[in-house]
């Protein structure tokens, strides 16, 4: 990890983003910079790019789909 990773301002700031431990952070980040929003299935592109975003930070694609639960109420 670089200082600068560090000082990245974040996609997100909300308090459910702001409760995440700092991999958890980085890992939501990544997933809003990576997903395609003009992709036309949704659904699918959402979920690739969840599991992709897990496996490059080593967590379980859980943390991003309860992220999302939190953020949307549910």
């Amino acid at each position: 990890m670089k200082v600068s990773d560090f000082n990245k301002p974040s996609e997100v700031d909300t308090p459910v983003f702001n409760e995440l431990p700092p991999l958890h952070k980085r890992a939501v980040n990544d997933f809003y910079s990576q997903v395609d929003y003009h992709n036309k299935d949704v659904v699918k592109e959402v979920e690739t790019t969840i599991d992709k975003v897990c496996v490059q930070h080593n967590v379980n694609t859980d943390v991003i789909y309860n992220y999302i639960d939190k953020e949307l109420g549910e």
